[in-house]
């Protein structure tokens, strides 16, 4: 089960997202704003107040997503974080 580590709002209600694993993606939130539960994030205002819960993610407005809803359906653009080599 995905961790998630830390989350950040992009334009076009993207998250980008850092799992535990050190995966990082991006998640669409766009498909679920015609939801009632969602409908307050169609404000930008609103969607940049995302909240890490670490096994989901959540907004003031009540809407949430779990890290294995995340996982299922994000883009990985990185398989992991660099690590820093001593030089």
């Amino acid at each position: 089960m995905m961790r998630v580590a830390e989350v950040f709002s992009q334009p076009n209600h993207i998250l980008t997202i850092v799992a535990d694993d050190r995966r990082v993606g991006q998640f669409d939130v766009s498909p679920y704003l015609k939801y009632e539960a969602f409908e307050d994030l169609r404000q930008p205002g609103e969607f940049v107040k995302v909240i890490n819960g670490g096994y989901f993610v959540e907004w003031a407005c009540g809407a949430d997503l779990s890290a294995d809803t995340i996982e299922a359906r994000w883009q990985v653009v990185k398989d992991t974080i660099g690590e820093l080599t001593p030089a």
